[in-house]
């Protein structure tokens, strides 16, 4: 299989990784068009109900469609797609919350979504209030290639739509790769079961990109329509702040990072991909 020209530009950390360019429910046989890497991407569902990706040189590239995405690939995958277990429970909602455009680098994106201390003021009401602002101690860690930012804690008025009265929420966050990052949280209905939620973010240039979003949520007490209006709440009140980001690349200079308590996860995730030599969508 031919890879993408434009493979041969991008960091040997991202060139052969999986990336979501589409929702497969939105595919027809009419091919739409998107980007990924700043390079046009041709996608579309033949008769027989395979997806075909065609890539700026016109070679087909490799896909995989799996947890109702389609993924493909810049250049030669060295693995397969990453497996999410909640995927196949079947006490669980298991669906896209939306896919958003989003004018910032998609590192940007992820290192948002690690960020509680954004949760009473972005998310005020929801996912925090004042004066709960703390964000207490938490360990960062690389485990096996992915960076994990484990036994978080955050009080939250509203942690999910089954939620009655405010409570801590216990979070635990894994970056699989650096456009792809999970979260698995507190799900008030279980003691030790937790909701799974995942970016899937697809690179369409340094400065933009698409948030695809992924819901694993235990069913007790909800429907699946009130967990994709829960998501695309919460993901309506980060995109302006996002968009609001100077410069939009991720700084990655370590004169960049804060180094306080609250940001031990952005920090980490900066120094993992400084490490990993990612220069896409980051300032070096």
């Amino acid at each position: 299989m031919s890879s993408c020209s434009s493979s041969l530009a991008l960091d040997a950390a991202l060139a052969n990784d999986w990336y979501v360019v589409a929702d497969g429910s939105t595919l027809s046989r009419e091919p739409s068009n998107t980007r990924l890497f700043g390079q046009p991407v041709r996608i579309w569902r033949e008769s027989c109900g395979t997806a075909r990706v065609l890539l700026a040189d016109e070679t087909l590239a490799p896909v995989e469609e799996r947890y109702g995405f389609i993924w493909t690939s810049p250049g030669e995958p060295e693995g397969e797609v990453l497996d999410i277990p909640e995927a196949s429970d079947d006490e669980r909602h298991v669906l896209c919350g939306g896919s958003f455009g989003v004018h910032v680098s998609g590192l940007r994106a992820v290192e948002n979504f690690l960020d509680m201390g954004h949760f009473p003021f972005v998310h005020s009401d929801y996912l925090g209030i004042e004066p709960h602002t703390e964000v207490r101690p938490y360990s960062v860690d690389i485990e096996n290639g992915v960076l994990v930012a484990s036994n978080c804690e955050f009080f939250q008025p509203v942690a999910s739509p089954t939620a009655n009265d405010g409570m801590i929420v216990d979070y635990d966050y894994k970056v699989f790769s650096p456009f792809v990052v999970a979260l698995y949280k507190t799900n008030p209905g279980y003691e030790n079961r937790r909701d799974f939620i995942a970016l899937f973010i697809q690179p369409t240039s340094e400065e933009h990109c698409v948030v695809h979003t992924f819901l694993a949520y235990l069913k007790k007490d909800i429907d699946a329509a009130t967990v994709r209006w829960f998501m695309q709440l919460i993901f309506a009140q980060d995109k302006p702040i996002l968009e609001n980001q100077i410069p939009k690349r991720l700084p990655l200079a370590p004169s960049a990072e804060t180094p306080i308590r609250a940001d031990a996860a952005s920090v980490g995730y900066r120094r993992w991909l400084r490490q990993l030599g990612v220069r896409y969508g980051a300032i070096s």
